[in-house]
């Protein structure tokens, strides 16, 4: 694989799925512009994310889809060869999901839905039950949504399963507690440029990591999408406004370069990692 230009978008997204799209499209059509291969749009994509992770209000929502309904092959048509990643809320047998799909001209490539939830969210969301790679036009590929970074078995899970490349979709918001005038000052800013760039290095794999923008209810969002290397190094980024963070690599040799010497995945000792859960 040479010379693969990847993107990772930061933006926001409201309730209206309609207006959605548009900006899906609107999205899409600057990555393809910009020579881009690979898109990661944020969490939260089709309909916005919640707006209050204390109490969510049952009657204010994210509008869930199907799996398979219009919206995601809409999507799909309009990646057309490019391979997209995004995150929505999913309908299935009458339960929410916070999920992640991958779309390409051809259909769906892989879908995921959110393992590792904060309080609130799992007030309104089941979760997920599996985490694995899949294959795509451009390599082996796994998803991530936000609070599941905050968990290196997750990352190394989809490591161990061959994913060269890791799209993790976020609606990160700042901090509900500790506030920061600005927001590049934000622990919760501090802790998911930390987890970017340790999932990467740790596992020596491409990150893109994308996230929502503006606010929604009571939680604001802070961007910062970005594309971090094999070593842990940030090659693009978008701080807290809207656009893309694009990088052009090619994964393989960098992926192999990053493991000539160290190769973290081969020198694991997992039959010493067993321990007790804590209680």
């Amino acid at each position: 694989m040479t010379g693969l230009r990847v993107a990772a978008a930061a933006a926001h997204f409201g309730r209206d799925l309609a207006r959605s799209l548009e900006r899906i499209a609107s999205i899409i059509d600057a990555a393809r512009r910009a020579g881009a291969s690979l898109l990661v749009l944020p969490g939260g994509a089709l309909g916005g994310y919640l707006a209050d992770l204390r109490s969510p209000d049952p009657d204010a929502l994210p509008p869930a889809v199907a799996a398979d309904g219009p919206e995601i092959r809409r999507i799909a048509a309009l990646a057309g060869e490019m391979v997209v990643c995004l995150g929505y809320t999913e309908l299935d047998g009458g339960r929410r999901w916070n999920s992640a799909v991958c779309v390409h001209g051809d259909g769906v490539l892989g879908r995921y839905r959110k393992v590792h939830q904060p309080p609130g969210e799992a007030l309104v969301y089941a979760a997920g039950d599996r985490i694995a790679a899949f294959d795509t036009p451009l390599g082996r590929l796994g998803m991530l949504i936000d609070y599941d970074k905050t968990f290196p078995e997750a990352a190394r899970t989809l490591a161990l399963d061959g994913a060269r490349l890791v799209s993790c979709v976020s609606a990160w918001p700042a901090s509900l507690t500790r506030r920061a005038e600005r927001p590049t000052q934000d622990r919760q800013a501090r802790l998911f440029d930390l987890y970017d760039c340790a999932r990467a290095a740790e596992n020596q794999i491409v990150w893109l990591s994308s996230n929502q923008t503006g606010t929604m209810g009571g939680l604001s969002f802070f961007g910062q999408a970005k594309v971090v290397g094999p070593g842990g190094d940030v090659l693009a980024r978008t701080w807290a406004k809207g656009g893309l963070a694009i990088a052009e690599l090619d994964v393989d040799a960098e992926i192999d370069r990053a493991r000539l010497v160290l190769h973290h995945l081969a020198e694991r000792r997992p039959e010493l990692y067993g321990h007790k859960e804590a209680r």
